[in-house]
C-alpha cells in the first residue's frame, strides 16, 4: 500500500483555500461487506463510517489521513485514515444487486457508447452528441438504456422520428444496460488505479466501458 496522504485539519486552512484543498481528495469506493460495489462516497462519509466502526474491512493501495484537533486529555492530535476502498457493515445486497438498472443520463450514456455515434461511427464531444431513441417515443419506444444510443446531431436529424428500416439506417452497436460496476466507472472521472482494478473484476466481458 502507498503511504497515506495526509489532509490538513480544516481549522488550519484559510477559508479561501478550504474548498480547493479538500476538493482534491478522491472519492472512496464503498462496498457491502461481501465486496459488492455499491456507490462512491466522500472522504467525510468515509471518516464517519470509520469513527462509528461501521467499516468491516478495507482494501486498495491508497489511504488518506484526516487530522483533527488536539485532545485536551492526551495532548495528541486526532486522526482518521481512510482507505480508497472500504466495505461497510450492515445489509448485504449480494451479486444480484450489481445487475440493478442504474439511472439513465446523457453523460453516462455517452460514456457507455464511448462518444461514438451509433450510426456513422464517428467520435464526438458531449456537446455534439444527442440521445437517440432507436424506437421513437412516438412509436411506443421507451426512454431506457436498451432503447437509446449516442447519435451525432446530423444522424439524429436524418433519422428523425422514424424506425431504422424507414430511415434506411443501421446500428453499428447494440444498446445495453450497464451493471452497477460499469455505472460507477461511468459516473466518476477521477477513479484511482486500485479502484478501477477492483471495479473491472465486476464488469461483464461485453462491456464497452473499459
Amino acid at each position: 500500500m502507498n503511504d497515506p496522504v495526509c489532509l490538513p485539519p480544516p481549522h488550519c486552512l484559510p477559508a479561501s483555500h478550504l474548498l480547493a484543498e479538500y476538493a482534491c481528495a478522491p472519492l472512496i469506493l464503498a462496498l457491502d461487506q461481501n465486496g459488492v460495489p455499491q456507490r462512491w462516497i466522500s472522504w467525510q462519509e468515509a471518516c464517519f463510517y470509520y469513527a462509528r466502526e461501521m467499516v468491516a474491512w478495507d482494501a486498495g493501495d491508497n489511504a488518506f489521513t484526516l487530522r483533527g484537533g488536539i485532545s485536551r486529555l492526551t495532548g495528541q492530535r486526532s486522526a482518521i485514515t481512510a482507505n480508497s476502498i472500504i466495505a461497510l457493515r450492515g445489509h448485504s445486497h449480494g451479486q444480484g444487486y450489481n445487475r440493478h438498472v442504474p439511472p439513465l443520463s446523457n453523460r453516462e450514456l455517452f460514456h457507455r457508447d464511448r462518444h461514438l455515434c451509433a450510426y456513422c461511427g464517428r467520435e464526438f464531444s458531449s456537446q455534439r452528441l444527442t440521445r437517440d431513441h432507436v424506437i421513437p417515443i412516438s412509436k411506443g419506444g421507451s426512454d431506457t438504456w436498451t432503447n437509446v444510443v449516442a447519435a451525432c446531431m446530423p444522424c439524429n436529424q436524418k433519422k428523425g422520428a422514424r424506425l431504422l428500416e424507414k430511415a434506411g439506417m443501421e446500428l453499428l452497436y447494440l444498446p445495453y444496460v450497464p451493471n452497477r460496476a460499469e455505472f460507477l466507472i461511468l459516473s466518476n472521472r477521477q477513479i484511482l488505479a486500485d479502484q478501477m482494478d477492483f471495479l473491472a473484476r465486476h464488469v461483464p466481458a461485453k462491456s464497452r466501458v473499459i
